[in-house]
């Protein structure tokens, strides 16, 4: 039987580029052909030059050279996978016409109001309608899927592999380097609604000793966050990306997620891991990830995020149940065996139909 080809697409997300890093080093372990397109740099930091995949830079969505670039790179694949709404539509776009099997996997749900809402729903409708099977991390994005046309919609939550740091990192280093010594030290993910976490913040504040909240992320979504940090004063510090997760989570007393982003199921899944008590707001498929793990607060309310963490870092009881909760639900998770044995199955199932066994 010859070699199974495929071509991962990669969007660049923190989430989607620890998945693909860890698909892609399964999937050669098991003899299949895989090439990563992606922006240049997407998914360095999450180990995927060693996984020994081929990678092959393709602009970022905005660039009209990307179709292009991938159609070429798509040349041959028996299999086309991409990660992410803006990867899939590219992929759809470049494999069009070729009969290669596109699969689709949404990590996250991306939300907008007005005039993009209304774009971000056609190119919603146009991955999933361009895909032969879409695969969803959470039943909210399955339903979606099937809402916006997909012909064929899958639960397959994606174990995204514990940061290789973590367990080397030295957590009181960690807090001296940022300024914690002596104080709360709380991990967050730059997310949707950045006011919703700097509001919180303000009240906080009040504490005595304040706690020092280090926010992780990249890009222009950080940008809201650092104005209003120096504008207002508040104790908030922005400190590495989305690789840096589990070395300073290692070091935190709690994890804090004010809304929806894609490195928002990253930190909780690592937070859950370590047994770092994990504040969230109730929004996407993020109860469905951690279950009871957690303390859950309303989207979008401040005041209720405010409270919960002021709440927890007073309770160390509750600290306790909820690191002891987490470590429990983390260990119920899927395993990256269980991920790429499910995502090989319906590779196989799309390349050589009917279902046979591969040898």
């Amino acid at each position: 039987m010859s070699q199974l080809r495929t071509v991962q697409v990669l969007g660049g997300g923190a989430g989607s580029s620890a998945h693909v890093s860890s698909l892609a080093a399964g999937l050669i372990a098991r003899g299949v052909q895989v090439t990563v397109c992606a922006p240049d740099g997407a998914g360095r930091a999450q180990g995927l030059p060693a996984t020994g995949a081929r990678f092959v830079a393709v602009p970022r969505r905005s660039d009209p050279a990307a179709v292009a670039a991938l159609r070429t790179a798509c040349a041959g694949a028996d299999i086309v996978h991409a990660h992410g709404l803006h990867a899939a539509v590219r992929a759809g776009i470049a494999i069009s016409g070729r009969g290669t099997p596109l699969v689709v996997t949404w990590h996250s749900r991306v939300h907008a109001e007005g005039a993009r809402g209304r774009l971000l729903r056609l190119l919603e409708r146009r991955a999933a309608r361009a895909a032969a099977v879409v695969l969803g991390t959470s039943w909210e994005l399955v339903d979606r899927a099937r809402r916006r046309g997909a012909k064929d919609a899958r639960l397959a939550p994606a174990a995204v592999p514990a940061s290789r740091l973590a367990g080397t990192a030295d957590p009181g280093k960690t807090r001296a380097e940022l300024g914690a010594v002596g104080r709360p030290l709380l991990v967050s993910a730059a997310q949707d609604g950045p006011d919703t976490l700097l509001d919180a913040v303000r009240a906080w504040r009040a504490l005595d000793p304040v706690p020092l909240l280090v926010v992780v992320g990249e890009g222009t979504r950080l940008d809201a966050l650092r104005r209003r940090i120096a504008d207002e004063g508040l104790p908030v510090v922005l400190a590495g990306g989305p690789e840096d997760i589990g070395v300073l989570l290692a070091a935190a007393d709690a994890a804090v997620l004010s809304g929806r982003g894609e490195a928002g199921p990253l930190l909780a899944q690592e937070a859950l891991r370590l047994g770092v008590p994990l504040v969230a707001a109730r929004t996407g498929g993020l109860p469905e990830l951690v279950g009871e793990a957690a303390a859950f607060v309303p989207p979008g309310d401040a005041a209720s995020l405010a409270g919960a963490v002021v709440r927890l870092l007073g309770d160390p009881g509750q600290r306790e149940r909820l690191a002891d909760a987490g470590r429990a639900r983390a260990a119920a998770w899927p395993t990256e065996d269980d991920t790429i044995a499910h995502v090989l199955s319906v590779y196989d199932e799309l390349a050589r139909p009917p279902a046979g066994a591969r040898g």
